[in-house]
């Protein structure tokens, strides 16, 4: 049996979408296995959570949480995709997670498995270190610990940190990352060479995601898909320039991450019941996705998109999770889709992609990756 750390439950297209694909890489390998939810109940928890608040990335989480409420407050259509979310986290996690209130009770429920592995997306963030759940402080050392392309989500580690993210790292027995900075940072921190792995979404190819996700039609009109979780005005003009000469409407997803006042007014149709499902079913009938989302940019390359991806945070924010982006279109050559506030995105949307050397490129970290599972998982399938 196998126990799986994963975060399905985030009101977010690209963490729902990477955890069923993600599950369904254990189901194609015929893993047995449980998805565990800690609820993180208990005073003691909540007197070691309170350092946490002197962190930059959890007081703009805070932020951001606030923000989201305020659009849940203002944009009726808000709460109606939230329970989206919710409905879709039932349907396809509900019957395989175990939810545990409390840290001792996880530790003890840990000695059932053979293995406990921690998957992608930004579940190493230094905001989430206090908690000993992701980064699998709570598994016995008796236990096999494996993480699978996980993701600091930031360039460096905080030097108030080093020290206890060096400990978890060398409890692991097998780690593999999902951005080259976060190879380097644990080669940095304990001297080991670790595989770099896509994110699981990229494991299924274009045909595969058809049988995992039916294709439907959403609109009969050519449309631009925009999906911005920052809060850039200029993101936002310059796709209405472009739509403008392109003569084309825009489709945009507004208020998931943030409150702002533009998107009252932004886009031509502005959908809001829109699940993971639909959300996927937008990226493949868009003639151009423009983002700042990583799995939106991720989901672009899939179905062979053209599609212009923008950093969601200034380069110089501490609280920066660009390196995901900076990753992706190094290790993919797609370095002419960068976009910024002052980009002509002509120059970027109207370029040709050459998806035949993006397809060969991928294909080496997605067989990187099989053969990272097979070699971990090897007699537990």
């Amino acid at each position: 049996m196998i126990g799986v750390c994963l975060k399905y439950m985030m009101r977010n297209y690209g963490s729902q979408l990477q955890a069923r694909a993600t599950i369904k890489v254990f189901e194609d390998m015929r893993l047995d296995y449980e998805i565990l939810e800690y609820k993180k109940k208990g005073l003691m928890f909540k007197i070691k959570a309170l350092p946490r608040l002197l962190d930059p990335t959890v007081r703009d989480n805070i932020r951001l949480a606030r923000q989201k409420s305020k659009a849940m407050n203002a944009i009726p259509g808000v709460g109606e995709r939230n329970k989206l979310f919710d409905d879709y986290s039932k349907k396809h996690f509900s019957a395989k997670t175990v939810c545990i209130d409390y840290y001792s009770q996880l530790k003890e429920y840990a000695k059932k498995y053979d293995a406990v592995i921690t998957c992608s997306d930004q579940l190493w963030s230094p905001s989430g270190l206090g908690t000993g759940f992701y980064n699998l402080m709570f598994v016995p050392d008796e236990v096999l610990k494996i993480s699978f392309a996980s993701s600091f989500g930031v360039n460096q580690i905080p030097k108030g940190q080093r020290k206890k993210t060096k400990e978890y790292l060398e409890r692991i027995e097998y780690i593999s990352m999902r951005e080259n900075q976060g190879a380097e940072i644990v080669k940095e921190l304990t001297g080991r060479e670790v595989p770099v792995l896509m994110d699981p979404v990229f494991v299924y190819t274009m045909e595969e995601w058809k049988e995992i996700v039916p294709e439907e039609k959403v609109y009969e009109f050519p449309y631009i898909l925009c999906y911005f979780l920052g809060d850039n005005e200029d993101y936002r003009k310059r796709v209405e320039e472009f739509a403008k000469k392109q003569e084309m409407k825009i489709v945009a997803i507004n208020f998931c991450n943030s409150f702002i006042e533009y998107d009252k007014h932004f886009g031509d149709v502005v959908p809001y019941d829109v699940n993971p499902d639909r959300f996927l079913n937008l990226v493949r009938n868009a003639t151009y996705v423009c983002t700042d989302s990583f799995h939106g940019a991720a989901f672009s390359i899939i179905n062979e998109k053209r599609f212009a991806i923008f950093n969601r945070y200034p380069n110089n924010s501490v609280v920066s999770k660009n390196s995901r982006i900076d990753s992706l279109c190094t290790n993919l050559a797609l370095r002419k889709v960068r976009a910024n506030g002052s980009s002509n995105l002509e120059n970027v949307l109207l370029c040709d992609i050459d998806y035949v050397d993006v397809k060969n490129r991928l294909n080496i970290y997605v067989n990187n990756a099989k053969e990272y599972l097979k070699t971990v998982f090897k007699g537990r399938a």
